[in-house]
């Protein structure tokens, strides 16, 4: 027993100081994002390294889901003879939940381990040492732009993710199915509102962006420069990332919808 609560105690101890580590390293970070913007070239290329190179599984996934949602969703509302409303289904759930949500996870399994790995492979080879010496802030010239990076193209990816998805239901309710073309997209252009549904879900993945992104760079930068300790930095980071993700949907859901 007695071991059991030394056990709990020192993972609430380890937990709290990588909490408060965390805060610290984002403070220090946003001090220092100034070159991040100054010279915007460093971001750009972040952005087509997280981005871009997501671009992928991300549009792959998205049409797989929409076409997944437009056959459960044509099940379900059959039953009740409302066959009719398929294309509000289909873009009220990417819109809302799905498409920040999942794409956040894809995120963080693509772009969030490739960037962990990489920070912290350079932290193990010295690099980040190197940059130090030569009076090179490694946070402002390495850290910041891959933060950044990742919270500009997260947004962006999901609303991509999200267009796909929509397409694939349509392409399965319509094409496959045979649900009317005019009555699948006036009932979506009915029922979606952009403040409540479509501005809901920027602000969803726009936070689930800064905090992938941050637990990534951390991550990376706090990891034991061993190869083991950059392999458990990149589990960390996907592990904390979609914990991270789904509990801040939750709350974030609990703000925008049960409180209206």
């Amino acid at each position: 027993m007695i071991r059991l609560l030394r056990a709990l105690g020192r993972l609430t101890v380890d937990g709290v100081w990588q909490v408060g580590f965390a805060t610290r390293f984002l403070f220090v970070m946003l001090r220092h994002s100034g070159p991040s913007f100054a010279r915007f070239s460093l971001t750009i290329r972040e952005l087509y390294f997280s981005g871009v190179l997501s671009l992928v599984i991300i549009v792959v996934s998205g049409a797989f889901v929409g076409m997944v949602l437009g056959l459960q969703g044509y099940d379900t509302l059959q039953r009740f003879g409302s066959e009719s409303a398929l294309g509000s289904i289909v873009a009220l759930s990417l819109l809302r939940e799905l498409g920040p949500v999942v794409a956040a996870l894809l995120f963080a399994s693509r772009a969030g381990s490739a960037v962990t790995a990489e920070i912290g492979l350079m932290k193990a080879t010295e690099q980040l040492t190197a940059m130090d010496m030569m009076a090179v802030n490694p946070i402002a010239r390495v850290v910041a732009p891959r933060f950044w990076g990742g919270v500009l193209s997260m947004p962006l990816l999901a609303a991509i993710f999200s267009t796909v998805g929509v397409i694939g239901g349509w392409f399965i309710g319509v094409v496959v199915i045979g649900v009317d073309n005019g009555t699948f997209w006036s009932q979506m252009a009915n029922s979606v509102d952009f403040r409540e549904d479509v501005m809901n879900g920027v602000v969803k993945s726009f936070v689930f962006g800064w905090a992938v992104s941050l637990i990534a760079v951390f991550q990376g930068y706090d990891c034991t420069p061993t190869a083991e300790g950059v392999s458990r930095a990149i589990t960390k980071t996907v592990v904390y990332s979609s914990l991270t993700v789904l509990a801040l949907d939750f709350i974030l859901t609990s703000f925008m919808y049960i409180g209206k």
